[in-house]
């Protein structure tokens, strides 16, 4: 299954993608919220599916995405989890997963404006490949860490660098500002994933690629994660997981290339859609 949330930002409502069409899903009831995926919701709304076949009203291509996944109790991020990606930043590979988490005030839908912070000079993308936790998950083993995981979807890690790397304490400053984390256009459930290890992640602005990686570049691969972050805090279900961005960040450059008002961001991942953001600057 293909879930999205569409509709105005704050009021969204939920739906699926059948054969590349948008359909409602607002009668199953529920949002796609952690009681949702706690309560076993993707296999309650599979059943609805099926028995609502052929009955469940068309939602235009006009209407806007939100986060395939209400906002969640917390978005754990993974840092320098490309080999090729930590070799541009001149930083060590990672004897183990370097975390850290943006504020879900962050979360938008895919296709919503990038706003640059006040006072920021250093915004930067990152195209990422997430996954969702669809279960409980405290101190799991990596031979089941599978099992918790619900689906995957596009996040671009947005990140103001300097807020990050130069102004003290942890990078959390200069990830977690607002419209930091559009995520979507859908959360694809497992099974339309052929092989999570093996996906083209890619990433343009104003047309001109700067990301172009797969997941095979992955120095923790998705099992590890799930185990490793479930050893330190406990996943609830909903809970959203950035396994970490390849090489060809705008700090990498050099001289490093930021974003700008009026820039254009694209990006995708196979299996996963596109999003498209226009950068705007802070109005206050």
């Amino acid at each position: 299954m293909k879930l999205i949330r569409y509709g105005q930002a704050g009021k969204e409502k939920t739906g699926v993608i059948i054969n590349d069409k948008r359909y409602d899903t607002s009668a199953f009831g529920e949002d796609y919220n952690e009681a949702f995926f706690e309560n076993d919701g993707l296999n309650r709304l599979a059943a609805f599916l099926k028995e609502n076949e052929g009955k469940l009203p068309e939602v235009s291509a006009s209407e806007r995405l939100g986060s395939p996944v209400a906002r969640p109790s917390k978005i754990v991020c993974i840092g320098l989890n490309y080999a090729k990606h930590a070799k541009e930043t001149n930083a060590p590979i990672p004897a183990e997963p370097i975390l850290f988490f943006k504020s879900t005030t962050a979360l938008v839908g895919p296709n919503d404006d990038i706003i640059i912070p006040k006072n920021s000079v250093k915004t930067d993308w990152e195209v990422e490949l997430a996954f969702v936790i669809g279960k409980k998950a405290c101190y799991v083993e990596e031979a089941d860490a599978m099992d918790y995981i619900a689906g995957y979807c596009l996040h671009n890690d947005v990140s103001e660098r300097e807020f990050q790397l130069e102004r003290g304490g942890t990078w959390d400053k200069g990830k977690g500002c607002d419209t930091f984390a559009p995520i979507g256009p859908w959360l694809a459930t497992k099974d339309e994933i052929a092989d999570v290890n093996n996906l083209r992640l890619w990433l343009k602005v104003n047309d001109k690629i700067f990301q172009d990686g797969n997941t095979d570049d992955l120095i923790f691969n998705l099992p590890k994660l799930v185990s490793y972050l479930s050893h330190f805090m406990t996943l609830l279900p909903g809970d959203i997981i950035s396994t970490g961005t390849p090489h060809g960040v705008g700090l990498g450059f050099n001289p490093p290339v930021y974003l700008k008002p009026g820039d254009v961001v694209e990006l995708g991942i196979d299996g996963l859609g596109t999003s498209k953001q226009h950068v705007k600057a802070y109005q206050g």
